[in-house]
């Protein structure tokens, strides 16, 4: 029974080692590849291994697009808390907007996933319960970053626009013709923190009755 057990627990890390690589291989593929040209053939390739072989894990291609994106949130989650806790009450929603910039900024692949996500895809129920499960989180700590900078009324709905207008700066000027890398990340810089600013001075009152 002791063999037995050792033995599935080994199949089981083994299983859990070639879903990793075939993950890895995801990340590259969408880090160099338009979105629309990712298939499963091109990621087999990617983690050398056949296409047929990556179904063994993962049961259709858009599965394993929500897992290759599911994979970072995690980091990304942890990484605003940590904000949340440190920042001083008043500068607490800038640190999050200069933070959730730069990491899509930074983060090209995934950006470009979650835009895909929002805009075009025809999800599952799974994988569309799963990306809500997500997005739901992330509005909870915005949420508790405006609660934290003193904000009042509706924070929910707060959340909800920050959430908007981040993502609108993003598609907005990721690709500014004629500026150089910096300089377009000093002017997402200045409208995320505008976009803090603006929310900030509506007045609680107001938003509660949208």
């Amino acid at each position: 029974m002791k063999s037995k057990n050792a033995f599935a627990r080994l199949k089981k890390e083994e299983r859990e080692r070639r879903r990793c690589i075939i993950l890895d291989a995801a990340e590259r593929v969408f880090a160099s590849t338009p979105f629309t040209e990712v298939n499963m053939r091109r990621i087999a390739r990617e983690a050398g291994i056949s296409a047929a072989s990556i179904y063994t894990y993962f049961p259709d291609q858009e599965t394993l697009f929500v897992e290759t994106y599911l994979r970072r949130v995690g980091d990304m989650h942890e990484m605003f808390e940590k904000t949340i806790s440190e920042a001083m009450p008043d500068e607490v929603m800038e640190s999050i907007a200069l933070s959730y910039l730069d990491y899509f900024i930074e983060q090209d692949a995934y950006f470009r996933m979650m835009a895909h996500f929002m805009l075009y895809a025809e999800l599952n129920p799974e994988s569309l319960e799963k990306l809500n499960r997500t997005e739901r989180a992330m509005m909870d700590i915005f949420e508790r970053a405006f609660k934290k900078g003193g904000a009042g009324g509706n924070t929910r709905l707060l959340a909800h626009a920050f959430f908007a207008g981040l993502n609108g700066i993003l598609i907005s000027f990721r690709r500014y013709p004629g500026r150089k890398e910096e300089e377009v990340r000093r002017h997402m810089h200045r409208l995320g923190v505008l976009l803090c600013r603006q929310l900030r001075g509506n007045p609680p009152s107001s938003l509660s009755q949208l």
